[in-house]
């Protein structure tokens, strides 16, 4: 007897007789064709009791279908066209009370008849795909897709409602005045032109640029799928340079390539929230406001969480949400979750829909319910349970912005929002109380707090709060102004000692202060620099509220070591030791180098009159976003307007 084949059917293999064969074929054909004839009676059945499930629902025109607003949608309701005549020769005029009966049996009728045919089609189709192959019918589901997509792009987009802009305050200007300082600016002004060039040969569309290997770039922060991290990244740092050319290119970019509905990897929450922080500083664009809230509203589903606290990563696609496997036992990251308010608070604003600052107000709420250990917030939050993970403070990474947005939640609202004030200032109580201290040779530093003890290490992305605690100053409680712009003071000295204290004169990623060494790398995984920004950011912090000369010095010794030891062909790239004479590349353009870095040393040699802190709010990402002069309007959704 010849060993039977096997064929794929709808993804299972099926036993059938090879050609030469000669038993049973009569048998085994009948069987087949019982086999389709009794899953054709199964599928008919099922369609036929849904379509006499029809003639058991409640009459129409006594009960309203839903209460949801969606009859339309959820339900087929069939209106007999606005002049159209019964069987009889009359008039349907609707409204009119006589024929009320008659047009509510015609609408009944007219839906059992859409049924009837759906039920037809639906057999006929479920004959035709018995007879396909699988590939056949993979070839049909990828066309199907293809044409949602087409139809998606033809929709275009949603027009915004009206809304009154802010008006754009110092962006063109800045010139420094000095010659000295402007040869300084000119400087940062062509570094930024380098990187921006390179990326624009070897990494176009790519988030990130590969300058040693001249290539795109992109890592799992980005979903690994072509966002174009850079080009929405270095927008408003192109455009403040005076770099309109490349900054039209990069405009030109997102109007045809930045499309959100193709995306069907997971993208991180805060980078997503970048993207619509960086598009929305150029709401004069319509474009940009349009794309802005395309991605927020692909944004939402993350807060479909039993608290409202988001997922760290979305799919932009499915809506579905999941959290770094990594932070403590998958919960949300406080630096992630509590960026959010700045952004949110703004796209209601510019849309008139509440969504966005409900979310975010609903964590401020939920957060001001809980118990914080010492006071101070940790680092990870269960969004299942809504309780802390493990107990780990830290002004820099996994906490940082948090309590960067606090502060300026105030500065946005034009000092109005002094709920986001006293939280502000409570938080920075319970950190100067608990987590700076000042090391054997007098520098101040922020230590972590873990498992119930100091740890005596600071990170460079600690060294933002230096920048924090001196824009925080003015409106402190208690007339300790002073006290906290002289702790941004000392902030920014010890970082740049960090600096100072290494052959490069480039900050390592993290240092400690114990053992006899002080902001010094002790581990070689905490020695490189990849071209980060908070250092001087601080900079420019205090530059802007003291003007003392140190920080533009300070600065622009950092700006020579990028560019001696981190510049190279093909772009920038970060170095592996910054002890080492002889250092080694890690390869890596980093977008924030364009949007942070280069922008707050381009900030530091210009005039005050450049982005005025008095109309601008930089958030995390260096992205600014103009101050709301709220004392006329009210948000939609807040509480003073119910």
């Amino acid at each position: 007897m010849t060993t039977p084949a096997l064929l794929p059917l709808s993804g299972r293999r099926i036993p059938t007789l090879s050609p030469g064969a000669a038993s049973f074929p009569h048998h085994r054909a009948t069987l087949r064709l019982s086999e389709k004839f009794i899953l054709l009676l199964i599928l008919s059945a099922f369609i036929t009791l849904c379509f006499g499930a029809f003639f058991f629902l409640p009459d129409n025109s006594k009960h309203k279908r839903f209460d949801l607003g969606l009859e339309d949608v959820l339900i087929p309701h069939i209106e007999a066209p606005k002049g159209a005549k019964h069987p009889g020769g009359q008039v349907v005029i609707h409204g009119q009370g006589d024929h009320d009966e008659h047009r509510h049996r015609e609408e009944e009728e007219s839906l059992r008849d859409k049924i009837r045919a759906d039920h037809e089609r639906a057999l006929q189709e479920a004959k035709e795909k018995l007879r396909k192959s699988r590939d056949e019918l993979r070839a049909e589901i990828q066309t199907e897709k293809s044409k949602v997509l087409e139809d998606l792009k033809k929709e275009g987009p949603k027009p915004l409602p009206p809304v009154p802009m802010p008006k754009v305050v110092g962006v063109n200007d800045g010139d420094p005045g000095e010659p000295d300082i402007k040869e300084k600016r000119d400087k940062i002004r062509e570094m930024m032109k380098h990187a921006w060039d390179s990326y624009r040969q070897y990494g176009w569309g790519h988030n990130e640029l590969k300058p040693l290997a001249k290539k795109g770039h992109s890592t799992n922060i980005f979903g690994n799928s072509q966002m174009g991290a850079t080009i929405v990244d270095a927008l408003d740092s192109l455009y403040m340079m005076g770099l309109h050319d490349e900054f039209k290119d990069g405009q030109e970019w997102i109007e045809q390539n930045l499309d959100f509905s193709v995306v069907s990897r997971a993208q991180n929450l805060c980078f997503c929230t970048s993207v619509v922080k960086t598009l929305y500083f150029a709401t004069f664009w319509l474009v940009f406001k349009v794309k802005a809230v395309q991605l927020a509203e692909k944004l939402l589903p993350a807060f479909n969480t039993p608290t409202g606290i988001p997922w760290a990563m979305v799919n932009l696609k499915s809506g579905v949400g999941r959290n770094w496997g990594w932070a403590s036992a998958g919960s949300s990251i406080l630096a992630e979750f509590g960026t959010l308010h700045m952004e949110f608070v703004h796209l209601t604003y510019l849309t008139g829909n509440p969504a966005y600052y409900q979310k975010v107000m609903h964590i401020r709420k939920l957060l001001a319910k809980m118990d914080r250990p010492n006071g101070l917030y940790p680092n990870y939050l269960n969004p299942r349970t809504g309780r802390w993970g493990q107990h780990h403070t830290s002004v820099g990474g996994l906490g940082d912005s948090f309590y960067e947005y606090l502060l300026k939640a105030w500065l946005m609202s034009d000092k109005t929002d002094t709920e986001a004030r006293k939280t502000y200032d409570d938080a920075i109580e319970a950190i100067e109380r608990h987590l700076i201290r000042k090391s054997n040779g007098g520098l101040t530093f922020i230590g972590e707090w873990k498992n119930g003890h100091l740890e005596r290490k600071m990170g460079h992305l600690t060294c933002f709060a230096g920048g924090m605690f001196a824009l925080g100053a003015d409106g402190s409680p208690d007339d300790k102004a002073g006290h906290y712009l002289q702790l941004g003071a000392e902030i920014a000295h010890t970082c740049h000692e960090s600096y100072d204290r290494t052959v490069l004169k480039l900050g390592p990623e993290a240092f400690k202060f114990d053992s006899g060494l002080e902001a010094v790398a002790v581990r070689q995984n905490e020695k490189y620099y990849i071209l980060r920004p908070e250092v001087i950011e601080t900079y420019w912090y205090m530059w802007r509220f003291t003007h003392d000369p140190k920080y533009r010095q300070w600065g622009w010794e950092a700006a020579q070591a990028i560019d001696k030891y981190c510049r190279v062909s093909g772009g920038f790239s970060g170095v592996k030791d910054v002890y080492s004479s002889n250092p080694t590349y890690d390869d890596v353009q980093q977008s924030f180098f364009l949007a942070e870095t280069l922008k707050y040393l381009y900030l530091l040699f210009s005039s005050d009159d450049l982005m005025p802190l008095e109309s601008w709010v930089f958030n995390t990402e260096a992205h600014p976003l103009p101050v709301l002069h709220l004392a006329n309007l009210t948000l939609p959704g807040s509480q003073a307007q119910r």
